[in-house]
């Protein structure tokens, strides 16, 4: 296939005003934060700039060995609760997670690529509160890996950011907190010691009188001054400077196991609130789970509107995909020839690709709840309600699997060294890519997955192989072979959901009820 630069895509009003969306509202155009789900696990995501020694403070809160929690360069860890202890690589490319020792002396395997996530089971009481999540230093994030974060915090439901005394917020990291802050997520800041202790008190600094009800004093007289309560007091400002919404989030030092007690008290506090709230909001029978649904006398041309709804909302998929690939071309280009250079290409593009899965899956699952909702609402008469919905999906995800169409969608699009795109199908596959896997899914569809394969990451970071023009033309292929096979993902899936949900409805108006 011949191969040429990625197409410049026109987002402008005008071509969007041809698109028919459903209901829904507009498509997501990033992935964001956004509120837990009431199925989703809780977890706390830890966050911060290397040199803050976060994974000291995880290991002191699971009394770990620091050891235990070390994971290759740009893979998530996921720490949960289990009877035995395990410890295991999930590695594109492969459906079953790599195994290896869960004791302190037990080597890695020897992996072609990176995993995106390693899972330590371990019998700590903490993590049956709550799943606690170690990810790459915020400085090595980009822009991809912080949606990516996002996505993770929004789904945990608390961000535990770790700085250390001698170290500042960054632009990047500010900018990340600022999109956190609005959502409906628990933000904790644990501040340790620098690498010459806490910063010396200057003059007219804090006491322990006047630090802050938010800053738990270590101790001392009244007036006396505390170095610590004037380190994390100083960060505070800091932070209150630029994202003033954060003034409830509270601070904890944090330098051996005692100190770290209030820390872990306050997060299992917040599980415990946090629990309450999501059983709460998750009623154990649905609406119109169970009820007979009827079928209005003339539901209409919904037949006609179904196909155009669906025709239009593959096309507009494809087009903020092949925008945000564009995008996603000229960070990688920008990169290697001014910063990650070739060695660090793979990890980059990686990284790209795992934020670019994220806006697919929300994109396809937003477009097509719209859908269902907009043809049901024509056929019954009536906006649906949740129950229907998912008896409604549920069916449909039914007749996708009778058709042969409908096969394969859990499909895995990896990136090889000759910047082609090699399939591999399963849900185990899939499950590989996540670097916090989500809980189970009640949409239609499995969630778009791509990555690279590992032979990219060998070709790259053989030594010698540092041509930068020769990894820009690389890249340009690999993001334009990715942009025909995501299109012919989406015009795939889309194509299904017009027969399968067609199918569905035209039973319920052949015999005056919704047989769901």
């Amino acid at each position: 296939m011949k191969q040429g630069p990625l197409p410049s895509v026109d987002s402008s009003d005008d071509m969007a005003g041809s698109v028919e969306l459903p209901r829904g509202g507009p498509l997501p155009t990033q992935v964001g934060v956004t509120g837990p789900a009431p199925e989703e696990p809780l977890g706390v995501v830890a966050v911060g700039p290397a040199g803050a020694e976060r994974r000291a403070v995880l290991a002191t809160l699971l009394g770990l060995d620091p050891v235990m929690l070390t994971v290759p360069a740009g893979s998530w860890l996921v720490v949960r609760h289990a009877k035995e202890p395990t410890r295991a690589a999930y590695v594109p490319g492969y459906r079953q997670p790599h195994s290896y020792g869960a004791d302190r002396d037990a080597a890695g395997p020897a992996l072609a690529r990176p995993p995106r996530r390693v899972e330590l089971s371990v019998p700590e009481p903490l993590l049956r509160h709550f799943t606690l999540i170690d990810t790459p230093d915020s400085g090595t994030l980009g822009v991809a890996g912080g949606r990516v974060l996002l996505d993770a915090v929004g789904r945990a439901g608390a961000l535990l950011f770790v700085i250390a005394a001698d170290q500042a917020f960054t632009a990047a990291e500010l900018n990340l907190l600022a999109e956190v802050a609005p959502a409906p997520v628990k933000v904790v800041f644990a501040v340790t010691p620098g690498a010459a202790g806490w910063a010396p008190v200057p003059d007219g600094a804090a006491t322990t009188e006047d630090a802050g009800a938010s800053v738990p004093p270590a101790g001392g007289l009244p007036g006396e001054v505390d170095p610590v309560a004037v380190t994390v007091e100083a960060h505070r400002a800091v932070l209150l400077a630029a994202v003033p919404s954060l003034a409830g989030a509270r601070w904890f030092p944090v330098a051996d196991a005692d100190t770290a007690a209030d820390l872990r008290r306050a997060l299992v506090g917040w599980s415990a609130d946090e629990g309450l709230h999501r059983a709460s909001v998750d009623p154990p029978v649905l609406p119109g789970q169970h009820d007979r649904v009827a079928v209005v006398a003339d539901p209409g041309d919904w037949s006609e509107q179904l196909d155009r709804q669906t025709r239009s909302c593959a096309q507009r998929i494809r087009q903020h995909l092949a925008l945000e690939l564009a995008n996603t071309h000229l960070r990688v280009v920008q990169e290697i020839v001014f910063g990650v250079g070739c060695a660090g290409l793979p990890e980059l593009l990686d990284r790209e690709m795992a934020a670019l899965s994220l806006l697919a899956t929300a994109q396809c699952d937003h477009a097509v709840r719209g859908i269902v909702a907009d043809a049901a609402a024509r056929v019954l008469g009536a906006p649906l309600a949740e129950g229907v919905r998912r008896r409604i999906a549920t069916a449909v995800q039914y007749g996708l699997a009778d058709h042969r169409h409908g096969r394969d969608l859990d499909r895995v699009l990896l990136i090889t060294s000759t910047a082609g795109v090699a399939n591999l199908t399963g849900p185990e596959a899939i499950d590989a890519l996540s670097g916090y896997p989500a809980a189970s899914r009640d949409e239609v569809f499995p969630p778009v997955a791509v990555a690279l394969s590992g032979g990219c990451w060998q070709t790259w970071r053989t030594p010698g192989n540092d041509d930068r023009n020769a990894a820009r033309a690389w890249s340009q292929r690999a993001l334009w072979e990715v942009e025909l096979g995501l299109s012919r993902e989406i015009s795939r899936r889309f194509e299904v959901i017009r027969l399968s949900l067609g199918a569905v409805l035209s039973d319920a108006v052949d015999h005056g009820i919704l047989l769901a």
